[in-house]
């Protein structure tokens, strides 16, 4: 009877912490956090770096090899990746073009600085806005299902069938959507510059902005140098093998369970924006110094 009082004595209650103990306990629990980040991260690009060599490696020496069959394929990623996403594009190049463009060449107007219209729908539409939309559209319709398919082929199994067929994953499922997506992007971008470039010019007529339509091309053309299309041209081809390098290491170049597919999307999206943001910012330092 007196063990079993002594058992039902409750325990005196912890010492409270101080508001100083506690700050540094979630400091310490933040900084802990933080470096585990920083950790998976550092992973993830070596492992990515890897991937990329890889992949870069089979492009270059196997790109006619199978030619039946993996052009059909770089094909039908076009078509999925490009052509597919023509009238979606376009409804967003007329948005951009009435919100952005025609309020802009409004704008100038209106100050009496129409003479810069432009350099600042080259500097605005070219350089930044038309590749960064293209390359978002397609990294949310076209990469994240890729990441789903080559995910779903890694947790089935698949991609053991076919490298006991002899075949290679790399030049079968990665090289396609390297290619089909670098093309598509650059191709997609032009577009979108173009809708965009006609649809503000009708908001500004609209709003009767006294601007002739050649006064508007010869404008834009003098603002324009033969840097901004090699410069665009490799901006956009390189969003493409971002999107597809990343999307493919993270559904294809680790093992995955089915029910792990989603957080690999998730990684994929947010790296895939991370490091084209990063590039983006490379090219503006271009920009900047030519």
């Amino acid at each position: 009877m007196e063990t079993d009082s002594a058992s039902a004595v409750p325990s005196p209650p912890a010492p409270a912490l101080s508001p100083r103990s506690r700050l540094r306990r979630y400091a310490g629990a933040y900084l802990n956090f933080i470096g585990r980040q920083i950790l998976r991260f550092t992973d993830t690009v070596h492992g990515l770096g890897a991937f990329a060599l890889i992949t870069l490696g089979v492009t270059f020496t196997k790109f006619n090899r199978s030619a039946r069959v993996v052009h059909p394929l770089i094909r039908e990623q076009i078509q999925r990746a490009g052509v597919g996403l023509l009238p979606f594009l376009a409804v967003i190049g007329f948005a951009l073009g009435l919100v952005i463009v025609g309020q802009t060449v409004a704008l100038l107007t209106r100050v009496g600085a129409q003479s810069y219209t432009g350099t600042v729908m080259v500097t605005v539409v070219v350089r930044e806005l038309g590749p960064l939309v293209a390359a978002l559209l397609v990294l949310t319709r076209v990469g994240t299902a890729i990441v789903i398919e080559l995910g779903n082929t890694r947790a089935l199994g698949e991609v053991e069938a076919l490298e006991a067929l002899g075949i290679d994953p790399i030049h079968y499922l990665v090289m396609p959507r390297i290619v089909g997506l670098a093309v598509s992007i650059f191709a997609l971008t032009v577009y979108l510059i173009l809708i965009t470039f006609f649809s503000g010019y009708l908001f500004a007529f609209l709003n009767d902005v006294p601007l002739m339509p050649g006064e508007y091309v010869r404008q834009i053309a003098v603002a324009l140098r033969w840097e901004d299309f090699a410069l665009l041209a490799l901006k956009t081809c390189s969003f493409g093998v971002i999107i597809a390098m990343v999307t493919c290491y993270q559904g294809l170049a680790q093992p995955l369970r089915l029910e792990e597919v989603a957080s690999a999307t998730t990684r994929a999206v947010a790296l895939s924006v991370a490091l084209c943001v990063l590039l983006d910012a490379l090219f503006i330092i271009v920009y900047l110094v030519m």
